[in-house]
């Protein structure tokens, strides 16, 4: 009796930790969406159809990529100014690329 109490006890503690991880992973991915739509908004919102060629990444830790192509230098910053502005967004990478 008391094997098969353990054993049960040990398996709703894995199963457990397992829906933690999971519930965890799937919290991390909606904030990382979160944060890249609301960059993604605020892009949009300038109606520079420059910035609407940028991509945006996030990670798991509010750190965000920018990519993509801009005409000038002052369009690029202007996308970093703007990501670097939304909330949530603990740091900015800006790696796009200035095409004339």
């Amino acid at each position: 009796m008391k094997i098969l109490v353990l054993s049960v006890m040990l398996a709703v503690g894995a199963a457990s930790v397992v829906y933690a991880a999971d519930t965890e992973t799937a919290g991390t991915y909606v904030k990382d969406s979160v944060i890249t739509t609301k960059v993604k908004a605020k892009l949009a919102a300038k109606h520079m159809s420059t910035l609407t060629d940028i991509k945006v990444d996030t990670d798991a830790n509010g750190a965000v990529w920018l990519s993509g192509k801009a005409p000038t230098k002052d369009a690029s910053d202007l996308a970093a100014m703007i990501t670097k502005d939304t909330e949530g967004v603990t740091s900015v990478h800006n790696k796009i690329v200035v095409t004339p």
